[in-house]
This record gives structure tokens, sequence and C-alpha cells, in this order.
């Protein structure tokens, strides 16, 4: 990237992101964050949070990183796996609601058959 553009990113929202996020996200460990850096392949800032310091890493190389080290399709797969989840964890909770809406739909007509009984 150019100096301009690495500027840029450190203050662009949603451009730069955490080593910790790194590794969550793209699966990456700490080691290989480091051996980035060290080889100049991502470009850094230590800032703290809490008193607790972390690498402030840009997206864009982290993603370029990765490619090169994984192949294009380590992403894409990542992307779709973690999206895969998300609707899983999305469907079982519709689920839940769908099952706790039938139980209220039963009862209201239970209570409704009583007042037309009753009537």
């Amino acid at each position: 990237m150019e100096d301009k553009e690495i500027n840029l990113a450190w203050s662009k929202k949603g451009a730069t992101l955490s080593d910790k996020s790194a590794r969550n996200e793209f699966g990456l460990a700490q080691e290989e964050i480091i051996e980035g850096i060290k080889d100049g392949k991502l470009d850094y800032r230590i800032n703290s949070m809490y008193g607790n310091p972390y690498y402030k890493l840009i997206r864009s190389e982290v993603e370029t990183f990765v490619v090169k080290k994984y192949g294009s399709n380590y992403l894409k797969e990542k992307k779709i796996k973690k999206e895969l989840v998300q609707t899983k964890k999305n469907l079982k909770k519709l689920k839940t609601q769908v099952a706790s809406l039938e139980l209220r739909k039963a009862e209201l007509l239970a209570n409704l058959d009583d007042l037309e009984n009753n009537a």
C-alpha cells in the first residue's frame, strides 16, 4: 500500500482490526500475525484497551496476507462457514419462537372456546 492509503486506512471506520479479531475472523495464529509484522507484510500500531496492549492491523493487508498464505478459496470458505453458523443459530432461535407461539396460540384458542361455551 502507498503511504497515503495506509494513513487513510488507520482513520477509516472498519478499515482496521485488532490482532484478536484477525485471529477469530481469519483463523490466524498469533505467531502468524507476528511473522507477518516481522516480514513487513502487515503494518501495525500498538494500542491499549483498559491497560491491555494489542496490535491494531489494517484489514485489507490482513486479507492480502491470508490470501497469499492460504489461497483465495480460504477466505471464501471461512466466510461461508461463518454465515452457515449464523444461519443455523438464527434457525434454532426461530424454531424456539415458533414453538412458543404455537403454545400461546393453543392457550388463546382454549380460552376462546371456554368463553364461547360459557356464553
